[in-house]
């Protein structure tokens, strides 16, 4: 146990990212746990008891505004992803972190440091499930990858905020302009469903990200690069998790519905567990 808490020590006091170490939730890691230890507990105790006798809040515009904020985010991001390295500087078989105070570098710590707090306001998407007594949509896994994603972003901007790994946040921010516009259309109501036919798509999407995500990563295990080969592999068994998942639920949902030709709803599915974690037709901007 000593050793343990010293390495914990050592990592925590000498191994960070001196350019965000004093920028708001990121010098300790209790601030991210303690946000999220309240999150699990709203979702699966507090949450569903406040709303057992209660019918479901109406949050038509309240979703709407939500997924069009996520939307602007996720554009911002995309831009500062590209401009602040990946467009220009950056170095696709290796990109060490560069912990320089050098504008571009700064400039990517700070979308680093963006795209973790996006994945504290993400949390909002189980909340509104259970407001609106969406309970079903609450699955382990749900909460599994939307208590792991703001720990792992923490760990990007305390320790790695730029470099190689960034690729990953720039894709998936791109993916959210698409998918978070769809859950915004889809909020509006039934009669928008017509122009919602690309749905599917969005699946494709996610299965084409984490392919990249995995080839990317995967090829720094056999290259000579100044960063951490156990992050690098982490990331890309996180990324073949993914490629599986998504691709069993594309396999289930459209390839096999198509076969039986049995007809499919069209209804938005949850933002944050299709995107991030396990893809379900959810209802996660659809009006109520």
């Amino acid at each position: 146990m000593s050793y343990i808490v010293e390495w914990y020590r050592d990592v925590i006091d000498n191994k960070y990212d001196p350019r965000t170490q004093d920028w708001l939730l990121v010098p300790s890691p209790g601030p991210v746990l303690t946000i999220i230890a309240t999150y699990i507990y709203f979702c699966v105790s507090a949450g569903p008891r406040y709303m057992k006798d209660k019918k479901p809040y109406n949050l038509k515009n309240t979703l709407i505004i939500y997924n069009f904020i996520q939307v602007l985010l996720s554009v911002y991001l995309v831009h500062e992803g590209l401009m602040a390295g990946w467009l220009y500087e950056y170095d696709f078989i290796c990109q060490p972190v560069d912990y320089s105070y050098k504008p571009s570098s700064v400039r990517m710590a700070r979308g680093v440091y963006l795209y973790f707090l996006c994945k504290l306001i993400e949390l909002l998407d189980t909340v509104f499930f259970v407001l609106r007594k969406k309970d079903r949509q609450i699955t382990f896994l749900h909460l599994y990858h939307h208590s792991l994603m703001p720990v792992c972003a923490w760990i990007g901007v305390k320790f790695f905020a730029g470099g190689h790994p960034t690729l990953l946040g720039v894709i998936n921010a791109f993916i959210h302009v698409f998918m978070y516009t769809y859950y915004m259309l889809s909020a509006f109501g039934p009669h928008m469903q017509k122009y919602l036919w690309w749905k599917k798509h969005l699946t494709t999407m996610q299965i084409v990200q984490f392919i990249i995500v995995f080839s990317h990563n995967f090829q720094m295990l056999f290259t000579n690069c100044n960063f951490p080969k156990p992050l690098s592999f982490l990331l890309a068994l996180n990324a073949g998790l993914f490629i599986y998942m998504f691709g069993s639920f594309y396999v289930k949902n459209y390839l096999k519905s198509k076969i039986r030709q049995e007809p499919k709803t069209n209804g938005a599915t949850n933002s944050a567990v299709s995107v991030d974690a396990i893809p379900n037709e959810l209802d996660h901007g659809k009006s109520d």
